[in-house]
């Protein structure tokens, strides 16, 4: 399963509503560490599939949803367990280190 793209038209549905949980990752094309963790992302929705689903939301097509949530830096990672935020991590990181924090927060 690739990454789902959110909007902010879909974000309830997409993410808010879900019934597993749901690890978005704000980003934008002009981002470098956000290009970086891309394909760690794409990696762990496969290995995820069916137990945690991993949305990508572009920051500069979809203000709102980041706004909301306080959103300063990106990559931001936040991961949603039943509507609410469980944890959230902001900057690059290893598709290990992406791994073990999904996990934790599980």
């Amino acid at each position: 399963m690739a990454t789902v793209k959110v909007t902010d038209d879909s974000f309830d549905a997409d993410v808010l509503k879900s019934d597993i949980p749901v690890v978005v990752d704000f980003w934008a094309e002009w981002c470098g560490p956000c290009k970086q963790i891309g394909p760690a992302l794409e990696e762990l929705s496969d290995a995820y599939e069916g137990r945690v689903k991993i949305a990508k939301v572009n920051v500069d097509e979809n203000p709102n949803s980041p706004a909301q949530l306080g959103v300063r830096g990106i990559p931001a990672l936040f991961l949603f367990k039943d509507g609410q935020v469980v944890s959230n991590k902001t900057g690059a990181a290893p598709k290990a280190a992406l791994q073990g924090w999904i996990e934790e927060s599980l």
